[in-house]
């Protein structure tokens, strides 16, 4: 097309989803394609989009659709009326190849038109045997030309859009563009393209760019694609790179090599070779990679983490954000999860608890969704896991810095045990409200409780230490009174479900018992799919799978040194991750990724799976007294006649006063493994 190459190179730092504004007497482009406006499948759907142009030839139209047809072609159609086949003056067809999505380019070879003038792009694709989309955008700017839309079924024929019957579609236009106003789908890598409908159903597939700094990328984009190796830079499959160029809001192909570039593939490379990568195979080590390239995109300047990076994800939730920051400081990353820490401590409201999740600047929490008393839990936990990675000099100023954070948070969960010893109904990682307590909000606590007492330990806070101690003690009757009474179940409430939280009573967050690690197996078996990952609860609403809570067994085993049953979960991750190797939140019932990817908190499971496999894991200690595991990993508790925390109803405790008279010398739990040696590049 005339003038392509410039202005491709002209275009190249121009966002996708920002919408031109119209030029003096032109309006040849609309690129904001964020919303599925028309279908135009045939023969009863078709679009139109109207718009004016600024040159006397009309080379090039161009628009954003997604096919779910696997066959069938698209015709377009220049017209002076939108509604009159009879006053067509270009056309041109293509073939859609089956599912896909994307700007779709159609030649009309230098058609005459008339400057200034109103035409409209009239699209229909034929031969189908299934939907196309035409997308745009719900906020035309004011002045814009019509958008129509053809709809038999519904309409009887044309309506323009926010008029007539369709009033209320007011503002809705296509995403369009003619000859070189856009310049060209190809400088940003956004070309239409065929994908198997297995890609259509996981937005973004994968992320890129700068740290803190994420692009999200669609199916599309990352369609025979695949990272440069150990960086965020994307190699496209005609061998170009992908990146995001600093301070620009899209990406931009450039050539393999290039300069800056390659500058951001180096550094990144230099970052994962400062730290500690988990991986005992080549393919383990760039699972761990992955996973901790796109955290680190995630990760804002300030410390709050994006969940992921798109529309209700782009939150830090203090739990997701706890388990990045263990994650980053067991891979030997603790300047990151220090950073995360500090925003913790800054975001914890006056009484010692958090919001649900926060705005990235820290300023709150985006609506009125219930806070969540497991950040109680969550955050001590992640506290005193970075204290076991941090150097002497870099604990000690932590331990100053963020010890009234974690005395708040303990104090609150302590104080709000009733007299079962159990906590509140509130929401959970479930996020939705209970009417009865439950274990994903207790097991978390009992972890919580019992690291800020081995914090306060450290810091010299025997009083807080003590008292912590107590109240984990308190909690842990509790747990096996209620819960452990009826399986493990999802709340107090007998018939509520098995539930993935039970992962949490075990390594690395709590000390194993023989109990709970059977339950481990009866759980998994009562919430697996046949996709091979499990579900949050017996009781959960939909058919998808959930990755987060398919890698809490993953941890769980590989911290209880049970490999074999980890290795085949971590494998399942691994085999359901994106084309781009992202980590997709759900897997769908057809076993293929489905919704976000990144997804923070999976990565950051996937991390912390991998480190356990390598070797020691450290646990929270369940007192002052030492409880180290035996080879099948059962321990002993000196205070009790029945293995530590052992989960039997009425096991009897030695009195606190003796407790406290052996002594405050907490120790950490560890498995019975040496660390191994990490496969190097």
């Amino acid at each position: 097309m005339r003038g392509r190459l410039l202005a491709a190179v002209a275009s190249a730092a121009l966002a996708l989803t920002g919408a031109a504004a119209p030029a003096p007497g032109g309006y040849t482009a609309q690129l904001d394609h964020s919303y599925a406006n028309v279908a135009i499948h045939g023969p009863v759907h078709a679009g139109a989009q109207s718009f004016v142009p600024e040159d006397g030839e009309l080379h090039t139209v161009a628009a954003w659709l997604v096919s779910r047809a696997t066959s069938g072609q698209v015709t377009a159609s220049v017209r002076t009326d939108a509604t009159d086949a009879g006053t067509e003056v270009a056309a041109a067809q293509v073939e859609l190849a089956g599912t896909g999505r994307g700007w779709l380019e159609l030649d009309l070879g230098g058609v005459p038109v008339t400057p200034g003038e109103e035409y409209a792009l009239v699209l229909q694709a034929t031969g189908t045997d299934g939907a196309v989309e035409w997308w745009g955008s719900r906020s035309a700017a004011p002045g814009t030309p019509p958008s129509w839309n053809y709809d038999r079924d519904h309409w009887g024929g044309w309506v323009q859009q926010g008029a007539g019957a369709a009033a209320r579609y007011a503002g809705w236009d296509l995403a369009f563009y003619v000859d070189d106003a856009h310049g060209g789908c190809a400088a940003v890598n956004s070309c239409w393209r065929h994908l198997g409908g297995e890609q259509l159903n996981v937005q973004p597939a994968g992320i890129l760019g700068t740290p803190g700094d994420p692009y999200a990328l669609s199916a599309f984009e990352t369609a025979g694609a695949r990272f440069v190796p150990g960086s965020s830079v994307l190699e496209l499959a005609e061998g170009s790179w992908l990146y995001l160029p600093e301070g620009a809001d899209a990406p931009v192909v450039v050539p393999a090599g290039h300069p800056d570039a390659r500058a951001q593939v180096e550094e990144s490379r230099a970052w994962l070779a400062s730290g500690d990568v988990p991986g005992r195979t080549d393919r383990e080590r760039e699972m761990a990679e992955r996973a901790l390239l796109d955290m680190r995109l995630l990760l804002q300047d300030n410390g709050a983490v994006a969940a992921a990076w798109h529309t209700i994800w782009r939150y830090s939730w203090p739990r997701d954000s706890a388990f990045t920051a263990v994650a980053f400081a067991r891979a030997g990353f603790t300047e990151e999860a220090l950073r995360i820490l500090r925003y913790n401590a800054s975001t914890q409201r006056p009484d010692g608890t958090w919001e649900a999740r926060t705005l990235l600047d820290g300023s709150g929490p985006p609506d009125a969704r219930g806070w969540q008393l497991d950040a109680n839990g969550w955050v001590p936990w992640a506290t005193w896991q970075y204290l076991q990675t941090a150097s002497a000099a870099d604990r000690d100023a932590a331990l100053a810095e963020l010890y009234p954070t974690v005395q708040a948070a303990a104090d609150y969960a302590a104080g709000s045990l009733d007299e079962n010893g159990i906590p509140p109904a509130r929401p959970d990682y479930w996020e939705s409200d209970y009417p009865a307590p439950n274990l994903g909000t207790a097991a978390p606590l009992l972890a919580g409780l019992r690291s800020a007492a081995a914090i306060a330990e450290l810091a010299g806070q025997e009083e807080d230490a003590a008292r912590w101690f107590v109240a984990a003690d308190r909690l842990q009757r509790g747990i096996d009174l209620s819960f452990g009474a009826i399986g493990y179940q999802r709340t107090v409430v007998r018939g509520s479900g098995k539930d993935s939280a039970v992962t949490w009573l075990v390594p690395p967050f709590n000390p194993a018992t023989p109990a709970v690690r059977a339950e481990l197996d009866t759980t998994w078996h009562a919430l697996v799919q046949d996709t091979g990952g499990v579900q949050p609860g017996e009781r959960w609403g939909d058919d998808m799978t959930w990755t987060p809570e398919t890698m809490f067994f993953a941890l769980a085993w590989a911290a209880d040194g049970q490999d074999t049953k980890a290795e085949r979960v971590v494998e399942w991750m691994d085999a359901h991750r994106t084309e781009v190797g992202a980590y997709p939140e759900k897997v769908g019932p057809d076993g293929n990724p489905a919704a976000v990817s990144t997804l923070g908190w999976t990565a950051s499971l996937t991390v912390l799976a991998l480190d356990a496999l390598e070797g020691a894991v450290a646990t929270p200690p369940a007192g002052t007294s030492h409880v180290v595991t035996d080879d099948d990993g059962a321990g002993t508790d000196p205070r009790s006649a029945a293995p530590a925390a052992s989960g039997v109803p009425g096991a009897v405790a030695v009195p606190w006063l003796l407790v406290l008279a052996l002594g405050t010398g907490a120790v950490v739990v560890l498995t019975r493994r040496r660390r191994r040696g990490r496969v190097r590049r």
